[in-house]
């Protein structure tokens, strides 16, 4: 009792009060509230300390000698109170979890320690722009809406195909029932032609960080409205009513009928003009009750966007006016006479002047601009449009250039589902249109439509125009002529998953890289996040301007690092956010944890001499997560051209932790070979892992130790036709895996040969491979000035069929059959090298006519001291198999009469 005193003493010497501060936290996030005391010596009596915490003034936990309590939605560790640690905990922190909160320590009654802090929670605004159309050159109102932030303010800032329109400014905003604040901002623009392809952005800043909602304008082309009324010769009967409506855009729009403010139906009908807009005439019958009440006839056209529709409106007493009956004097009667007189000879006078312009005149065009697609995606149809009204459009051609270039139409050669990109220099995919004549009502004018589509490739279509040439048929000039506005190709980006690695000079940092390629421009943003916050990237290609690739597109990488407690602590989250132009939404790549790529071992064989079983086994270590697949894939036969065969069923021992974060496996396969042949106990085993950490999956092989040498003949076979040509053979018999056979000739040193191999099952059911060699002596050394002849001459290839079968067989049949005259074409030495790369592709080409055909090698011997005394030749194989220890060779050296003979 005596030291419990004496340590109270002291620690009431060492009473502080901290002065407040403010803690932040992300929404859903822990945060720890602290709250220390410096105590001396190592531990504290937790049976002697009172603690409590508040949330303005209302209790959340408590210590003490009765109980302990706590609230849910907080934690803290009571281990570590001995150590003057009395922090809390605030789990997935929200809005209602805000407040000040303080800390009180007392040791027998007596305060040790008190502190506050305010507790926030930071959460990022959501954007949205609900109403985006807006009428084409009349003031519209924009409205962006950031809601769910917190603590205010925002700032916005608006945009126009990436410049700003409108400079930042703050907005506290209102808050709502559950904390968060919601707030608006308001863009009025008078909206162009131009604006319709160009795309605008709503930006928000909030506690430092950015995002910017972009989007494009749905602009709305106000109509022109005129009311007409249809003649009837009695007032009696229906009177029909005709509105009509032009120049307007989208298609789709109402018209409302009212008659005295009373709303009445209508049926819709749209025709499109050349400009893209729409017009259309509509109709409405009146009764003969309604048509007697008179009064004001009203039509209204709604559009969406617009907030006042646009109206025209008629009084049926002007346009309609009762019958009356009419009475004419004499003097009217005569002047009106003279009236018809002057009609038709004013008639006749203007006919006769207009007789000869009437043509002209019918020829007359009006052709709209060219029409470009509002996106140009790479791999998605593009459709370009020109409008020409006339009267004789029937008659009208269209021909479409890319540049300067004629477009002809290849949808037909071209396939739309084939490869992206054709050769440079190609024209791609394209595909002509042509719609109409329409018939305009009303009127005598005509509507062809001429319209190209194309699959857009930057190779072709970057900083390229499209242009019309319109002309009446068997006419070579053209009448008008339309030339597109140039266009930007866009390419959404391919992003790879994130890539983890050890940093080479600090195995404690991992690196995290992602990558994209194939889009189109080069403006690309990378963000990397991880729980709390953003990330700063350590190396991002996409800020220094990458180069485009030999199709036209980009690639670009950023990294980023982060400590290896990090991302092993909790099973850290980290996602990295790419943002394009070509993107509706950015691309999201995340990644939980640390990654390690497994260690694997050769594959190592055990036999059971009991059962006669074979086990095999591979050792995989050092992986991480620990999720990881073997499979075991048989081999046939145990060849050089082995090819998986089947899948054996394994089993795998573990995954086993080492470490923190590494783990370790064992794969085995137990086979029976007690009642398996010979042919069926050869062959190999390969053991394949696969795991997340891996592009491609790690295989081992291993090879049956069962190998038998070949029967080797002591001899070799040769056979001498009558054109000089020796035709070597050898003969092997058996053996386990194939030997390799090597051919070699010469005089006091040997070269190698190029020679023919055929594998066979003989009639005791043993393995024939026989090898066959065929060469043609020469004592004359190459030079240039007969280095062609003798390429000719060297060109010439026995059967190999009739060689191997039998080589004692007389009169070898030769694959070219020309006279020398027809082959040895005398030409100068500047062509020489043309020359040989002909003889080359013949040569390429008969081997490929006869691909049995045995090459014959050319072996260059010199004359001895002697004036008529030349080297012997020698030929040589060499037999290599994994059973000989070492190679085996079969030698064959020309007799002293051959080369006597040959002399």
């Amino acid at each position: 009792m005596e030291c419990k005193v004496l340590v109270c003493a002291v620690l009431l010497t060492l009473v502080k009060r901290v002065s407040s501060e403010d803690i932040q936290a992300s929404l859903n996030a822990n945060a720890s509230l602290p709250c220390n005391v410096s105590i001396p010596g190592d531990k504290l009596d937790a049976s002697l300390i009172k603690v409590s915490w508040t949330r303005d003034g209302s209790g959340v936990a408590s210590f003490g000698e009765a109980a302990a309590g706590i609230k849910e939605g907080f934690s803290w560790n009571m281990a570590d109170f001995i150590h003057g640690d009395f922090s809390l905990t605030v789990l997935r922190a929200s809005l209602s979890l805000q407040g000040v909160y303080e800390c009180s320590v007392s040791l027998n009654a007596t305060t040790l320690h008190t502190s506050n802090l305010t507790f926030t929670v930071v959460a990022a605004p959501s954007l949205s722009v609900p109403q985006r159309w807006v009428a084409l050159e009349t003031e519209s109102q924009l409205e962006c809406y950031a809601s769910g932030f917190h603590p205010p303010p925002v700032s916005f800032t608006w945009t126009r195909d990436g410049l700003v329109i409108q400079p930042p400014y703050q907005v506290e905003g209102e808050m709502t029932p559950d904390g968060s604040y919601t707030a608006m901002s308001n863009l009025t623009v008078w909206a162009s032609r131009e604006d319709q392809n160009l795309t605008f952005g709503c930006r928000v800043s909030h506690e430092g960080i950015d995002q910017e909602l972009d989007f494009q304008l749905n602009i709305t082309h106000l109509p022109t409205a005129r009311l007409s009324v249809v003649p009837s010769s009695s007032k009696s009967i229906p009177l029909t009513l005709y509105c009509d409506v032009e120049s307007f855009y989208p298609q789709k729009v109402s018209v409302s009928w009212f008659q005295n403010g009373t709303s009445l139906p209508d049926p819709p009908v749209t025709h499109q003009n050349p400009d893209r807009t729409f017009r259309t005439r509509r109709y409405f019958t009146l009764s003969s009750e309604e048509r007697q009440k008179g009064g004001m006839v009203e039509c209204a056209v709604n559009q969406p966007g617009v907030v006042s529709p646009i109206s025209a409106s008629a009084d049926l007493d002007k346009v309609d006016p009762q019958d009356e009956t009419p009475t004419l004097t004499k003097s009217a009667k005569a002047a009106v006479a003279m009236m018809c007189i002057s009609i038709v000879l004013v008639f006749l006078l203007c006919f006769g002047f207009s007789w000869r312009r009437r043509d002209e005149k019918q020829k007359s065009l009006i052709v709209s601009g060219v029409i470009l697609p509002p996106r140009v995606t790479v791999g998605q149809k593009g459709r370009v449009t020109v409008s020409i009204e006339g009267r004789r459009v029937d008659r009208v051609q269209t021909l479409w250039f890319l540049n300067d270039t004629p477009i002809s139409d290849t949808s037909l050669t071209a396939s739309e589902k084939g490869p992206l990109l054709t050769s440079r220099g190609g024209m791609g995919y394209y595909k002509l249109h042509t719609q109409g004549p329409l018939h305009s009502s009303g009127t005598g004018t005509q509507q062809l439509i001429s319209a190209l589509t194309f699959i857009p490739q930057i190779s072709l279509h970057k900083g390229a125009v499209f242009k019309c040439q319109v002309s009446y048929i068997g006419k070579d000039t053209f009448v008008e002529e339309r030339v597109s506005e140039k266009f930007t190709i866009l390419s959404p980006p391919e992003v790879s998953e994130i890539q983890l690695a050890e940093t080479g000079n600090d195995p404690e940092v991992i690196s995290m890289t992602v990558r994209a390629s194939h889009f189109h421009p080069d403006v690309i943003t990378f963000r990397w996040f991880c729980q709390g916050g953003e990330l700063s990237p350590v190396a991002s290609q996409a800020s220094s301007s990458p180069r485009p690739d030999f199709e036209g597109f980009f690639s670009a990488f950023s990294q980023c690092k982060l400590p290896r407690s990090e991302l092993e602590k909790g099973a850290a989250k980290v996602w990295v956010s790419v943002h394009h132009i070509a993107l509706k939404q950015p691309v999201t790549r995340e990644t939980r944890g640390f990654i390690k790529r497994p260690r694997v071992s050769e594959v190592v064989d055990a036999t059971n001499s009991s059962d006669q079983s074979l086990t095999l086994g591979c050792e995989i270590t050092d992986f991480y997560p620990p999720n990881i697949s073997v499979t075991w894939l048989k081999l046939r036969d145990g060849e050089a051209d082995d090819r998986e065969e089947e899948v054996m069923e394994g089993e795998l021992w573990g995954p086993v932790q080492t470490h923190p974060k590494l783990f370790r496996a064992t794969a085995t396969l137990k086979r029976n070979t007690a009642h398996q042949g010979k042919t069926a106990r050869r062959g190999g085993m390969i053991c394949r892992v696969q795991h997340s950490s891996l592009h491609e999956p790690i295989e081992r092989e291993w090879r049956n130790g069962d190998t038998a040498a070949p029967s080797i003949p002591p001899l070799v076979s040769v056979c001498w036709s009558s054109e000089g040509v020796g035709v070597f053979s050898l003969l092997l018999k058996g053996g386990h895996p194939k030997a390799k056979l090597l051919w070699t000739a010469g005089g006091p040193t040997f070269s190698p040969l190029v020679s023919s191999e055929t594998e066979e099952i003989g009639d005791d059911g043993q393995r024939e491979l026989r090898s066959v060699c065929a060469l043609e002596r020469s004592a004359v050394p190459p030079n240039p000035t007969n280095k062609q002849q003798e390429r000719r001459k060297n060109k010439r290839a026995i059967k190999t069929k009739a060689a191997v079968t039998d080589p004692d067989a007389e009169g070898i049949e030769y694959i070219d059959e020309k006279v020398d005259g027809e082959n040895n074409i005398s030409r100068d030495e500047d062509t020489s090298s043309e020359s040989e790369d002909e003889d080359e592709e013949e040569s390429d080409k008969e081997r490929e006519d006869n691909p049995g055909a045995l090459h014959i090698n050319r072996v260059d011997l010199r004359t001895g001291p002697g004036e008529n005394e030349k080297e012997k030749l020698r030929v040589c194989v060499e037999i290599t198999h994994p059973a000989l220890k070492l190679p085996a060779y079969r030698m064959w050296t020309e007799p002293n009469e051959e080369i006597s003979s040959s002399a």
